[in-house]
């Protein structure tokens, strides 16, 4: 693995901390290299230390159950004894030579049989003059043997965002495409390298009992959330350039609503997964400004700390006009789901972090209820939990106890800790792995990125820089805006509490 921007923060909090966990947990091959290339005047030594001293501080930082000070020394020392540095300027013809003779000695001493990973960890202005360095160099090659066969493979890994807009996510594509085939590119989203994200198939499929269920006919809506407690932080300049919809919607959130909707596949291999969820991207057709609604956080407090306003953090213009908050309906056009309306929120700042999938099912007929008040009468809910509180809860009604047909809402949890041992995982650690073995099913294809960003653009055009559009505040540590809240009231319905959202209730 070529790690480009081996010194960058990327590299440090995620990177890093997955391989470590890979080789703590035996899955790095034994022939794999760590070649790490920066522009930092450092040693392979020096390298190394800086990203121990990391890795201590993170795992210190992020899982209070491991000790800081008892890192695996086996584990690290199978990685850290395979790491080479590299200096040099990106765009300098110069690094690529040297970086192919570090290629050379990887496979002279470890026996990579020419296999290579360029990992882009950079920043997306450089994605292509890296690639296109590569290509001149002649790195990105795969040879064929007699039998037709490739000699060895080379893979590209690119940080999302894949593009600002669908303009340039296409000339991206483009431009990658003039000089990788697809299948050697893989368009890295850590948020689906979470197990429960995965899950989300399997539970569809591998039970019998919800697929029948899962359909326009049954479905009332479906609420998608990944709230926040953090605010921008270190990353201002990076949000003020993106913003919460670019930042989230057309990766995180609309990859998730085409897990929940795509059709079942006649298997599980990465063309016919990918090709099911382009499907459903497909069918959603471009969503209208005014069925979007954005926000920015003010002054408040988040989880009892004193929180300031997002015009106040470091690098933010004291008059920005970038969304912190977005909330957004879509609907899928298809015979499944024709009619139920997917509404789509995230944010910053808010009273709770959660990510979850809410299935809300249509209401049971009233009529065998008529002695029972009917706004006791709840409707089903089938929560899939993505983060913290990984899991599955199931609401429904019960009888209570007594003489009355009295009815009372009552849930089942499934939750991961319960039945699993808890592994350190950055969500990195699936994603790489598939990396090494080529499987793309966890990764965004061309057309895929493409349909995301269809689908957000009006919304991007409706919201630019000069647009009379407005920017609602909410305070730090509450729900959101309630122009929010009144985007599902025009349905008639309303969002689940952010802050019960964790525990299940209804």
């Amino acid at each position: 693995m070529v790690l480009f921007g081996a010194t960058g923060d990327l590299t440090h909090r995620l990177v890093i901390p997955a391989l470590y966990n890979l080789s703590r947990t035996n899955a790095l091959p034994e022939s794999f290299t760590l070649i790490g290339v920066a522009r930092g005047n450092m040693t392979t030594e020096d390298w190394r230390n800086d990203l121990y001293g990391s890795l201590k501080k993170f795992i210190g930082a992020a899982n209070a159950e491991f000790d800081p000070d008892n890192i695996d020394a086996g584990a690290w020392r199978r990685l850290a004894e395979k790491m080479i540095y590299v200096r040099g300027d990106l765009t300098e013809p110069a690094l690529y030579e040297r970086l192919r003779g570090a290629l050379d000695q990887a496979e002279r001493d470890n026996k990579t049989q020419g296999n290579a990973i360029f990992y882009l960890a950079i920043a997306a202005q450089q994605f292509c003059t890296v690639v296109e360095q590569l290509c001149k160099a002649k790195l990105v090659e795969q040879p064929l043997e007699a039998n037709g066969h490739a000699k060895f493979w080379r893979r590209v890994v690119i940080e999302k965002p894949f593009g600002h807009d669908l303009d340039s996510a296409r000339k991206l594509n483009a431009r990658l495409r003039n000089i990788l085939h697809e299948d050697q590119i893989f368009r890295i989203d850590h948020f689906l390298g979470k197990d429960t994200v995965q899950s989300i198939m399997a539970f569809r499929f591998g039970n019998g009992l919800f697929e029948p269920i899962w359909n326009r006919d049954r479905i009332d809506h479906v609420q998608i959330t990944a709230a926040e407690t953090v605010g921008v932080e270190t990353r201002g300049k990076f949000y003020e350039a993106t913003g919460a919809l670019r930042d989230m919607l057309p990766n995180h959130l609309l990859t998730l609503l085409s897990m929940v909707a795509m059709e079942p596949p006649v298997g599980f291999d990465a063309a016919t997964i990918r090709s099911k969820k382009a499907e459903v991207l497909a069918a959603i057709p471009e969503v209208k400004p005014h069925r979007a609604v954005r926000g920015q956080y003010g002054a408040g407090e988040v989880l009892d700390k004193p929180a300031k306003p997002y015009r106040q953090e470091a690098n933010v213009a004291p008059d920005s006009n970038i969304e912190t908050y977005v909330a957004m309906r879509l609907e899928v056009d298809n015979w499944r789901w024709a009619g139920v309306p997917f509404y789509l929120r995230t944010g910053k700042h808010l009273s709770q972090r959660v990510t979850e999938i809410a299935i809300r099912f249509k209401q049971a007929p009233y009529t065998p209820f008529q002695e029972t008040h009917v706004d006791a009468l709840r409707p089903n809910w089938l929560l899939l939990r993505i983060a913290p509180d990984e899991g599955i809860s199931l609401q429904f009604e019960i009888k209570r106890p007594g003489p009355a047909m009295d009815l009372a809402s009552v849930k089942m949890d499934f939750r991961y800790n319960d039945w699993f041992p808890k592994e350190a995982n950055v969500g990195y650690e699936t994603l790489i792995y598939d990396v090494m073995i080529g499987d793309q099913t966890l990764f965004m294809r061309a057309d895929m990125v493409e349909q995301t960003w269809r689908i957000v653009q009006p919304v991007l055009d409706a919201w630019a820089p000069g647009s009379a559009a407005e920017m609602p505040a909410y305070p730090s540590g509450s729900a959101g805006p309630s122009e929010a809240a009144a985007l599902l009231a025009r349905d008639g319905r309303s969002w689940r509490p952010i802050d019960d959202a964790g525990s299940g209730q209804p």
